[in-house]
């Protein structure tokens, strides 16, 4: 084991998009540009530094947020959110939307500016999600503790003990009421096994579906069925063997139900599940948190120019308070 000092992840455009839509648009720069997104992203980074000290930090990217891939295996992948996105009368405020808003495209660009001149690395993958990006730098890790930061719920497939422990600090009520989920907190909310319960949380959102993402799940099976199935069979692949077998106790409705959704259950499997194996590119050499900034000069310039500058002490007085 490393440092007690954990990787910590971040959910780039999870955190962005809540800043976005959790601060006022009226929150500008001096030349009257909105920095909404990107004073809330920047603060929300030095209270998860200041909240769990890492050592590492990557801010993971979402290059390509509908992947052509899971798209071709399961067409309504996220479609509804293209067509939301595309309406023009669709209310602002719905933070499921992915289609970058706007207002908030320019202020991506800023975020990632004023990160490269800090020095603190930020990760991508070609073709895949910030959730495969997450995925696959937890599933990597050897040495230290991972924390990994999102207001996805789908992350929490991650969760593990070993070898090293994966934790999820969960944002879905804003960060000040963030859940920290491991294989425990995961098995008590979702009554999933708690010997696997990462992957079988993947098995459970596979069976119920998710609206939010398109994938309709399997017909007349929701969240608590899936979770007596999960915990009476203890994976979804006992749960197929059960339903092909003529002997086996499962009733003749669950059967008739998971029969009839072979094809889905195959083709939603690596659709739902988080990639481990994404060729991630760092935008830095290493992952180690800069405790001072690479270009201090261009930081206060960028600063000054976005009107962050207050966000930009509260971030280093937050590094500040981390061991040298």
């Amino acid at each position: 084991m490393g440092t007690t000092a954990p990787l910590l992840l971040l959910d780039g455009a999870s955190m962005w998009f809540r800043s976005y839509f959790g601060i006022p648009s009226s929150i500008t720069a001096p030349d009257g540009r909105p920095v909404n997104a990107l004073r809330g992203f920047l603060d929300a980074v030095a209270t998860l530094i200041t909240r769990e000290r890492p050592h590492r930090l990557v801010v993971c990217r979402d290059d390509a947020w509908r992947p052509q891939w899971r798209v071709d295996l399961v067409p309504s992948y996220k479609a509804h959110r293209v067509a939301i996105a595309a309406d023009p009368e669709n209310p602002a405020g719905e933070p499921d939307v992915e289609e970058v808003p706007d207002e908030l495209t320019p202020q991506v660009d800023m975020i990632m500016e004023i990160l490269d001149a800090f020095g603190i690395p930020t990760a991508g993958a070609p073709d895949a999600e910030a959730d495969d990006v997450l995925g696959t730098l937890a599933d990597r890790e050897r040495r230290d503790a991972v924390v990994v930061v999102s207001g996805d719920r789908d992350l929490l497939q991650v969760v593990r003990d070993d070898p090293v422990p994966v934790r999820v600090l969960y944002l879905g009520r804003g960060l000040a009421k963030a859940t920290k989920y491991g294989p425990g907190e995961v098995a008590d909310t979702y009554a999933v096994p708690v010997g696997r319960a990462g992957p079988a949380y993947a098995e459970l959102a596979l069976l119920r579906g998710d609206p939010s993402d398109g994938l309709p799940g399997v017909a007349g099976i929701g969240e608590k069925t899936a979770a007596t199935l999960l915990a009476q069979h203890g994976s979804l692949e006992r749960i197929l063997a059960a339903a092909h077998d003529p002997k086996s106790k499962l009733s003749k409705a669950h059967r008739a139900k998971l029969l009839s959704a072979v094809d889905y259950i195959d083709r939603a499997g690596p659709v739902v599940r988080v990639a481990t194996d994404a060729d991630v590119k760092m935008s830095t050499k290493t992952d180690t948190l800069p405790l001072v900034a690479a270009e201090p000069r261009k930081v206060a310039d960028l600063a000054q120019r976005y009107g962050v500058s207050s966000s930009i002490g509260r971030l280093q007085k937050a590094l500040d308070g981390l061991p040298g």
